[in-house]
């Protein structure tokens, strides 16, 4: 890779870095479609790189929304630890199915997640807020199914527990995007391991987009701090159309 090549993959980095600090993923919901569209990786190896950026943003991320609000360790354990256990097991299904199964499955996952979210912008008032609705072991069921999630398409468990703390557990959605960076952190990592060790990881792309990220993933969050509640979730929702959008190209 040329300097040049190497500067514009750290300016991708930096916007798809302050994405993942809005809305609380790290960056690797759509930075896999873009790897695949831009760089016509296929699904396996597109995951893979998106997690050399996302780790780095998601350990970032945590500390930062922990700082704007204080993130409850034993809420952050029981996702964290139920979420890498089974994102361990998602991991290695996901490096032996079809590729372009896997894609057509992550579509349909990311707009079944955006109607949902959807709905509830316009046919629920958002309010949460700090507390949770039910006992904080529940979040443990919680982090099983996003860690298996995020295993088997690389990214996806953070995305799918955002909406649940906000409906099940009454969370506001900072706070939700806040947890579920704290249940995305030891998923991911494993994850990673699991795709460099059947060689599904582009490091010489992957590490500008890390560090496009690192230097953009604060200001995401302090965006996601000021918007209003309602419009942050609509955004969300958006969001999440558009990594389908994207990804469907390469179906």
């Amino acid at each position: 890779m040329d300097l040049v090549g190497f500067v514009l993959n750290v300016v991708l980095g930096l916007a798809l870095g302050t994405l993942g600090g809005l809305f609380g993923i790290g960056g690797g919901l759509i930075a896999i479609p873009v790897l695949g569209v831009m760089f016509d990786l296929d699904q396996q190896v597109a995951q893979g790189t998106a997690l050399v950026m996302v780790v780095p943003n998601v350990l970032l991320a945590i500390w930062r929304y922990h700082q704007r609000n204080r993130i409850d360790l034993r809420h952050a354990a029981a996702l964290g630890i139920a979420s890498f256990c089974f994102a361990i097991a998602g991991a290695a299904v996901a490096v032996s199915l079809d590729a372009g199964r896997m894609r057509i499955a992550f579509v349909g996952f990311l707009v079944a997640l955006a109607v949902y979210t959807l709905s509830r912008v316009f046919f629920r008032p958002p309010s949460g807020g700090t507390e949770l609705r039910h006992p904080w072991p529940w979040l443990g069921v919680l982090g099983a199914g996003a860690g298996a999630l995020g295993g088997l398409f690389g990214v996806g468990g953070a995305v799918l527990a955002t909406p649940v703390l906000t409906a099940v557990f009454g969370t506001s959605q900072v706070v939700a995007q806040g947890l579920s960076l704290s249940l995305a952190a030891p998923s991911t990592a494993v994850t990673l391991v699991t795709y460099a060790t059947h060689d599904q990881v582009n490091w010489m792309l992957g590490l500008p987009l890390a560090i496009g990220g690192l230097l953009s993933i604060s200001l995401g969050v302090k965006l996601a701090h000021a918007l209003p509640e309602r419009l942050l979730r609509l955004m969300f929702s958006g969001f999440l159309l558009l990594s389908a959008v994207l990804l469907a190209f390469e179906v």
